[in-house]
């Protein structure tokens, strides 16, 4: 028997996207437990896989192929995701602090935010070195590298600090891949202050050892590096060893803002207890290398982070619910599988000392299994309707896709269009707007105000992020029309949960929207608050005209067409809900619709006629300044700037649910075929300013956008004719 959805009650955060943590979240997605807010922070929407990294180094795997997906993974998981640096826990009031946001809420928090190999105290490490994780940094600069010696343009001279397992294997792959480019000699060496290799057995030692001499890495045993310069590393007896390419790996450094948490730290590394919860703080749990276990010791490897995710997982349930937690007992001994650069590996397990060919094959499976199960995600079925149903309603339900957000559930055009027309005519002569505008403008007195309203169904579990997009697409009516925003009213629908919760949540909502409205010139000046059964945000704006209005109906013939933003928001958010976008694809597009653009808006000031793109697509928004001015347009199709990731998606078949509404605008269209096309049908929330500029103006308005970092684009213009549109 289906039902609503119970109230929230709890808040539980995951603290980075670890190995640990990401099969947490694709086992909560399995099973969600009904009343928990889940919430994953990120600095970035992937994670890296890192047993992967030296074959992606030597050229084995693309980057995406160790990347874990932890926009999909939160979508699948219920989770919300915050893109942002965690800086500090404030454990008395149960708040963790992100960089550029309001403080995260939790009850219980888990930490599995990896280490740092930077050397930053080793003088000119900062500015020339880079440490291998996280890995973000060092894969770009390694692309960069590689790139730049195959063109001639850098020395192949590699220094790698630190002569432990991974120190070797990436040395190892960058000799290897900068002789698949033809280097025939590559000079790298790895720089070790102790002995290097420690903790492998003598055999396996030797065969790691014996392929790097025979791929020409020069390994300085005993030496300590004194400092870095722009081409060498300078040990402490004064030797210089040439280097183009500094790479840290030596060790295993915490993160820094953990020193300020108060918890229980060894060496910098939270100290857990057999449960895997601090020592000093039963509501935080750390896992993976920031993790120190102090009842059973062992070293960083991945092995041990994803065997505590199952003991996690029911441990952070339990704590839930009030259940009895279980106790993590890591192996003693771990199969090592050492990649030598090429695909071949060495083994290090008990009495197995082997390398070759096959072993590489057999490290390939494992690693590609792994990183399959954040890929082949489960298809959850769907919940069971009730047995007695009306006519129609199977039916209309076979094959239907998800309720999409945004602007995507908005009412059809057409639907719409037929309830407006049946309304009487205003009868009053201080309302000046006409049905159709994109906001009302009234005569106050000796003044023009504008006013407008619009509400988004929530597309994101953020409702920080929610609240900033939602007002930037409530102000966008106010901007179309050339006037100054002035004042708001907000109108928030919370889910049902308990009263502690709904303070956090609208004081979350509040400071996000304050901010987009604040830099505006405008400010919120009350508004109303309910509960139901889903997040919805929504603003009634209103704004002072200091000159005309700017309408749909002031276009001219020759007229060009600019827009401020790309398209394609609809179809990326369909795409994300389908779990077939791609997270930096989402989290690029999300970013894209919280721009405000009160400097687009006072470069397109002098506009014959403007509105923004939004729910009806960039050819319904078109038609409709086509119908008011009585003209046609033309459209470069090419020259239309696209979200990243819209067409591919388009390509795949991914539509918004008004998509087919929109579709009918057609009708009075001559277009070619494509997925192109069918993009400028997509629904766009917060989307761009579509303006029609006088051709003598355009080009000093598109400059003026493009100066302001604003991606803009000449698409087309406006010609003589009956309302039409012809795309080319």
């Amino acid at each position: 028997m289906m039902q609503a959805p119970l109230p929230l009650t709890r808040e539980l955060v995951l603290i980075g996207g670890g190995h640990t943590h990401a099969l947490v979240l694709r086992r909560w997605g399995m099973a969600p437990m009904p009343g928990v807010r889940l919430t994953l922070i990120n600095p970035g929407p992937s994670a890296p896989y890192t047993g992967m990294l030296p074959g992606h180094i030597a050229g084995h795997y693309a980057r995406d192929e160790l990347s874990i997906d932890l926009v999909r993974l939160a979508r699948f998981a219920g989770a919300r995701l915050i893109v942002g640096a965690v800086t500090g826990i404030e454990r008395d009031a149960r708040q963790i602090h992100v960089t550029g946001r309001p403080p995260v809420a939790y009850d219980i928090a888990s930490i599995n935010v990896g280490i740092s190999s930077d050397l930053p105290s080793l003088p000119g490490f900062t500015e020339f070195g880079v440490g291998a994780k996280p890995l973000g940094r060092y894969a770009a600069d390694w692309q960069t590298f590689r790139e730049a010696v195959r063109a001639g343009h850098r020395r192949p001279e590699i220094a790698v600090i630190g002569a432990g397992v991974g120190g070797a294997e990436l040395a190892m792959a960058m000799a290897h891949a900068l002789q698949q480019d033809g280097v025939k000699r590559p000079l790298v060496t790895v720089i070790e202050k102790a002995a290097a290799l420690p903790g492998l057995r003598p055999a396996t030692r030797a065969a790691v050892l014996a392929n790097m001499a025979r791929l020409g890495i020069v390994l300085r045993e005993h030496a300590a590096p004194d400092r870095i310069t722009a081409d060498a590393v300078l040990l402490q007896d004064g030797t210089r060893v040439a280097a183009m390419l500094v790479v840290g790996t030596a060790g295993a450094r915490p993160q820094d803002w953990l020193a300020d948490t108060g918890l229980t730290l060894n060496a910098g590394f939270i100290s857990v207890d057999p449960t895997l919860r601090s020592v000093s703080d039963p509501a935080i749990y750390a896992v993976g290398d920031c993790a120190d276990l102090g009842h059973a010791p062992r070293p960083k490897a991945g092995v041990f982070a994803v065997r505590e995710a199952p003991v996690l997982y029911h441990n952070l349930r339990a704590d839930l619910t009030g259940g009895a937690r279980q106790r993590f007992r890591p192996q003693r001994d771990y199969l090592k599988l050492i990649s030598l650069g090429g695909k071949s590996a060495v083994a290090d397990k008990f009495a197995l000392r082997s390398q070759g060919a096959w072993l590489w094959r057999l490290k390939d499976r494992i690693d590609r299994k792994f990183m399959r199960k954040f890929i082949d995600l489960p298809v959850m079925p769907a919940p069971e309707l009730p047995p007695d149903l009306p006519l129609g309603l199977r039916e209309t339900l076979r094959g239907a896709a998800p309720l999409c957000g945004g602007c995507g559930a908005k009412v059809g055009g057409a639907t719409l269009g037929a309830v407006l027309a049946d309304l009487p005519a205003a009868g009053r002569d201080d309302i000046l707007s006409r049905p159709g505008d994109d906001a009302a403008v009234l005569r106050v007195g000796d003044a023009q105000q504008v006013i407008t309203t619009d509400h988004l169904r929530a597309f994101t579990q953020d409702p920080w992020m929610q609240a900033r997009i939602a007002a930037v697409h409530a102000l966008g009516d106010i901007w179309a029309m050339g006037a100054a925003p002035h004042a708001a009213l907000a109108t928030v629908i919370l889910p049902r949960m308990e009263p502690a919760m709904q303070q956090v949540w609208l004081a979350e909502i509040m400071a996000a929207a304050t901010g987009v409205f604040a830099q505006a010139g405008a400010e919120i000046v009350g508004g109303h608050t309910s509960l139901g059964a889903e997040l919805t945000i929504g603003f009634t704006v209103t704004g002072l005209l200091e000159d005309r209005p700017i309408t749909l109906a002031g276009a001219r013939p020759g007229d060009i067409l600019l827009l401020s933003k790309p398209i394609g928001s609809g179809t990326i958010l369909a795409g994300e809900m389908a779990l077939k976008a791609r997270g930096d694809w989402v989290v690029d597009a999300l970013a894209e619709m919280a721009r405000a653009q009160n400097d687009a808006a006072k470069a397109l000031r002098a506009a014959h006629a403007m509105t923004d793109v939004t729910g009806f697509g960039l050819a319904g928004h078109l038609m409709a300044i086509c119908q008011a001015s009585g003209l046609a347009a033309e459209l470069d199709l090419e020259a239309i700037p696209l979200m990243a990731g819209a067409l591919e998606l388009a390509e795949m078949g991914v539509r918004s649910t008004i998509y087919p509404e929109n579709r009918q605008v057609a009708a009075r269209m001559s277009l070619p075929d494509g997925p192109r096309t069918d993009l400028l049908f997509d629904p766009q929330t917060a989307g761009g300013l579509l303006a029609s500029v006088a051709a003598a103006e355009a080009g000093a308005a598109l400059a003026c956008l493009r100066d302001q970092g604003i991606a803009a684009a000449r698409i087309g213009r406006l010609v003589e004719g009956a309302p039409f549109i012809t795309v080319r």
